[in-house]
């Protein structure tokens, strides 16, 4: 008799039902527009039995953010709320909407630089004193921002390229670049994606950081401290300059989708949403085959983040400023990690950062870049 009870208490929790006893069953439909899915309970159609409470959770993609539930939602607990539950007491079906966002930030050594969804550009840190790289105040039509250790680089709407900040090595010298849709900045480097797909480069090359003339069918670039990153249409990832930590060994990976540099590591995203890792990991930075669900990576100088789909975020490396203290952020869309800091873009607008706030990099509490 326990056996059989066990078992049945087995099948009302797979049903996902509060109770049992004979009730009428009823099939809910779910699906999702661009811009994410709905990881739980899946997509498709479902059946329960009446009364029984579902589990509803909307996983994002980058650059997108929940909207709503919209359909028979009349039993849902917050249409608003990616994560929720719905009560089953009829057919039904629902759908998870999705709309992309045009805003940003990323981090920079000892500063920090955001894009709002009007094309503006707003910065906060180390550049206000020394090497201008948070002058950004009248740049307008930008649809990209990155920032390196003393520069900041912004792509504009018709592709052209404008930087401002230390550029002792050229690494501002972007004046005459077109036809660019992706750009990236390590620490002493430009690096730009054509629509072509080919890449040009500018600044310290002392590595070999800037030797990317030859690629071809890149889709997204990204650099680091020495060395140069790029994701192919493929899958597969290239990687030029400096080696010494194995920060340019990305030669096996496959179905890559999204690449990020810090000092001296790197990381790639998988399809299936798990992460690898190669190079420098003194702080434990590159300890990351556990990660799962993951839909975008951001290296700092030692230290990895990783936001999850349902908007929450993971890190290892070193803490010695709490860069890694994110265990309390929901709701998150983007991550961005400086040397020191890390950033993250809620759903909203809003920015959350943790780390190191000497240059008031992390001060960016009032920061609304919707």
């Amino acid at each position: 008799m326990r056996t059989i009870t066990v078992f049945l208490i087995a099948v009302a929790l797979i049903a996902g039902m509060v109770g049992y006893g004979g009730r009428e069953s009823y099939t809910l439909t779910i699906a999702s527009t661009t811009g994410g899915s709905v990881t739980t309970p899946g997509e498709g159609t479902f059946t329960y039995y009446e009364g029984g409470v579902v589990r509803l959770v909307a996983g994002l993609e980058v650059g997108y953010r929940f909207v709503n539930w919209t359909g028979d939602v009349g039993t849902i607990l917050n249409v608003n709320d990616a994560t929720t539950t719905i009560t089953i007491n009829d057919h039904g079906s629902i759908t998870a909407n999705f709309e992309e966002v045009n805003f940003m930030v990323d981090a920079g050594y000892y500063h920090t630089v955001g894009l709002r969804s009007d094309g503006t550009v707003v910065a906060m840190g180390y550049g206000d004193r020394y090497y201008g790289q948070s002058d950004v105040d009248d740049w307008t039509d930008i649809t990209q921002v990155t920032a390196g250790y003393a520069h900041t680089v912004a792509l504009k709407e018709d592709g052209t390229v404008v930087a401002v900040g230390y550029t002792y090595h050229g690494e501002c010298n972007v004046g005459d670049w077109s036809n660019i849709i992706r750009i990236a900045a390590g620490h002493y480097h430009t690096v730009g994606l054509r629509f072509d797909g080919t890449v040009v480069a500018v600044g310290d090359n002392r590595k070999g950081q800037c030797d990317v003339g030859a690629w071809t069918d890149i889709v997204q670039v990204a650099a680091g401290y020495a060395h140069t990153v790029a994701l192919k249409e493929d899958g597969t990832v290239v990687a030029v300059g400096y080696n010494d930590n194995g920060q340019c060994d990305v030669g096996g990976w496959t179905d890559i989708v999204q690449i990020t540099a810090g000092d001296y590591h790197t990381v790639g995203v998988r399809s299936d949403g798990t992460v690898v890792a190669v190079g420098y990991n003194n702080r434990e930075q590159c300890n990351v085959s556990m990660w799962t669900n993951v839909i975008q990576v951001a290296a700092g100088g030692r230290h990895t983040v990783g936001l999850e789909s349902d908007g929450t975020v993971v890190a290892v490396g070193t803490n010695w400023a709490g860069q890694c203290n994110i265990g309390n952020w929901s709701n998150i869309i983007q991550v961005a990690a400086g040397d020191y800091h890390t950033l993250g873009v809620r759903s909203d607008g809003t920015v959350v950062a943790v780390g190191w706030n000497g240059f008031a990099q992390c001060a960016v509490g009032n920061w609304d870049l919707n």
